[in-house]
């Protein structure tokens, strides 16, 4: 076994009961172990079946001996015969389940080596029975995201399309995992690198031409440079700008209902969950604490966060959820503020909402029909959250102020905070370069620039990225994937 490379093996299903699970195994030596534990029905020679092959048999776990009884009772079929008295008798093999095996062959698998699934009955004693055995016959327990960081590593795909395998893990909406499916697919991947390879090939005539002065290289053009960087600058632009409306549709946004004692921001929270999750009376002051949930409002998926009302009190109690509202307010990015029409508008408290950031929502239409006018810029909506009304128009305020509504999944996308964040690095790069050129400077220093914002779009996509950000990314991935 290669030590430096060793083989791996995890349970890639979810745990609890289910039809199927599967273990999977990659490395040079998966099939060798494979091999050891599998009794195929219909392959004689197990080493010999091609990739993309399945075979069906009975794992054995030829290192335990045990009771047969209950095998035998379950697949009578499959049972090994019964040992004969003779004193060179073997010991028996323990069947652990029926099973089908997958075999992926190196380049050809997920990871680009081999690779050998089997899948078994979903029930976690018997996936982890297998495992054992898997272990026990040379593999290693796989780290998160080993699986995937191997074919990262091995060149089988990028690390933006590595990340795009986690966010479809981790989909929430039908829109997140488009998304995620086009990320997969290259969709970002294949943007950076149009960009990057315009970026390349401006610095190259930029080098060439001022490191040999000698030879009848065409003078590089003021005004072509500054078109290549202003497009560059442009494309990266609109995927930041998207980027904050691709996040709310694909992590998921904080928000903090707030508002004064009993304006229904309980009421409004248990409506949009779909259940009682807060406790709702009469008396002002009932929510204590914070109560959280996640739930999916149109295309956007929300935490939310039921707050005590916002007021000054004199109960010790009231006083603490009042200030965890408030550490609630300062963090979201969303803020649902909610108002009794029956009461006049706690401008105070709306003065501490961010106006871009908020939708001011005036509930119990059910109660009163006059809607104030207030001098607040931000979105308004009016809502009965005892009868369920107005949530159409809250959902679509809410997805017209995160960008949402525009948002196509099947376009480039920046999906979390690593990749805007590079990608910042490379504009504010192309931002240098293009100032540099404006100023006079020689064009050697518009290159380091320019090389600057290519090197932040390498480590985007994991070409040159360094180990920390590696680490970094496969450090959220779950065991087995």
């Amino acid at each position: 076994m290669n030590q430096d490379n060793p083989t791996i093996a995890a349970i890639a299903t979810a745990a609890g009961p289910g039809g199927i699970g599967i273990v999977r195994m990659s490395g040079a030596t998966a099939i060798i172990i494979a091999e050891q534990l599998f009794h195929s029905k219909n392959c004689p020679i197990f080493s010999r079946l091609q990739g993309y092959n399945m075979s069906y048999g009975t794992i054995e776990d030829k290192q335990s001996a045990g009771n047969q009884t209950q095998i035998k009772e379950m697949f009578p079929e499959m049972a090994p015969p019964a040992e004969n008295n003779g004193s060179n008798s073997a010991p028996a093999s323990e069947i652990i389940d029926e099973a089908i095996c997958l075999v992926f062959r190196s380049p050809k698998s997920y990871t680009g080596e081999d690779v050998v699934e089997f899948h078994c009955h979903g029930n976690q004693v018997v996936l982890h029975r297998v495992l054992d055995a898997v272990l026990r016959a040379g593999a290693r327990l796989a780290e998160p995201g080993e699986f995937t960081r191997r074919a990262y590593l091995n060149g089988r795909i990028d690390l933006a399309k590595a990340e795009a395998v986690m966010q479809l893990i981790s989909a929430g909406s039908e829109q997140a995992a488009r998304a995620a499916t086009a990320a997969m697919g290259g969709a970002l991947s294949c943007c950076i690198a149009e960009i990057r390879q315009s970026l390349i090939a401006q610095a190259a005539q930029i080098a060439a031409w001022v490191d040999y002065p000698e030879e009848e290289f065409d003078d590089p053009q003021t005004g072509q440079i500054m078109a290549v960087l202003t497009a560059a600058a442009a494309q990266l632009n609109q995927l930041i700008r998207r980027s904050a409306s691709a996040q709310a549709v694909i992590s998921g946004v904080n928000t903090a209902i707030i508002g004064p004692p009993n304006a229904g921001k309980s009421s409004l929270m248990n409506l949009l969950a779909g259940y009682d999750r807060s406790i709702v009376t009469e008396i002002p002051g009932t929510t204590r604490d914070t109560v959280t949930e996640t739930i999916q409002l149109g295309s956007i998926t929300l935490r939310l966060t039921d707050t005590a009302g916002l007021r000054q009190t004199d109960d010790a109690i009231e006083r603490i959820g009042v200030a965890r509202s408030q550490a609630a307010l300062a963090g979201a990015e969303l803020v649902l503020a909610v108002f009794d029409l029956m009461e006049p508008v706690d401008q105070t408290l709306l003065a501490q909402c961010p106006p871009a950031r908020t939708i001011v929502i005036f509930n119990k239409s059910d109660l009163a029909e006059h809607v104030p006018s207030i001098n607040f810029p931000a979105p308004q909506v009016v809502t009965s959250a005892l009868r369920g009304e107005g949530i159409g128009a809250l959902t679509k305020a809410i997805e017209a102020l995160l960008g949402a509504s525009d948002f196509s999944p099947n376009e480039a996308i920046l999906a979390n905070h690593r990749q805007a964040e590079t990608a910042r690095t490379a504009l504010a790069a192309l931002e240098d370069a293009t100032q540099t050129l404006s100023g006079g400077f020689p064009l050697d220093a518009v290159s380091i620039c320019i090389e600057d914002a290519i090197q932040a779009l390498f480590s985007l996509t994991g070409e040159r990225a360094t180990e920390s950000v590696v680490d970094e990314v496969f450090a959220h991935f779950c065991v087995g994937k």
